[in-house]
């Protein structure tokens, strides 16, 4: 979609719905995967998170989105090789430029019938930029179920807290700078 296409009336980009940048990233765990307990190692299931979301974040902004941060990356269960992992991903909530992308983690044995079960969950961050890496406009995400709805409520409130910490860190240091404790 071109910039005119995707802008409104007043020059802002015109809404997606959530469904637009869904997606799954599925992936066989191998021997090749595990860390020193012989269960998967949790790298590699963040990088199948990263990736996805950042696809999802890429396909919602039109381009190049750049991971910001990743918060509350949650194991539920271990994955074990074998396992068929599914990484599913949407955009929650769209600030300016940034994007909360939303991501649940699944698996299932590879050779049997039963169905996947959450293994984990996480919340990440991403900036789009253009190609000077400057942060670009994305569109607003439009929540189409009730389940978006929630997510976008809950996206929000995350994002006042993070907002929150932020600042707070920041005055500590300005405070303990200000006394001479400067212990960078």
């Amino acid at each position: 979609m071109t910039e005119t296409a995707a802008t409104g009336e007043e020059g802002a980009l015109a809404g997606k719905p959530t469904s637009v940048s869904r997606t799954t990233l599925s992936h066989i765990m191998t021997a090749g995967d595990t860390n020193l307990l012989g269960t998967v190692h949790g790298g590699v299931i963040m990088k199948l998170v990263d990736d996805a979301a950042g696809a999802v974040a890429g396909r919602h902004s039109g381009g190049p989105a750049v991971t910001a941060s990743m918060d509350e990356m949650a194991f539920l269960e271990p994955v074990r090789v074998g396992d068929l992992v599914h990484v599913k991903a949407q955009v929650n909530w769209t600030g300016r430029s940034s994007m909360e992308v939303g991501v649940r983690v699944l698996a299932e044995r590879w050779n049997e019938s039963t169905p996947a079960t959450q293994v984990g969950s996480a919340y990440l961050v991403f900036a789009a930029v253009d190609a000077d890496g400057t942060p670009r406009p994305v569109p607003p995400v439009v929540p189409e179920t009730e389940r978006d709805r929630r997510r976008y409520q809950e996206a929000q409130i995350r994002r006042t807290h993070r907002l929150a910490r932020r600042r707070a860190i920041m005055e500590l240091r300005e405070r303990r700078a200000a006394e001479g404790l400067d212990d960078a």
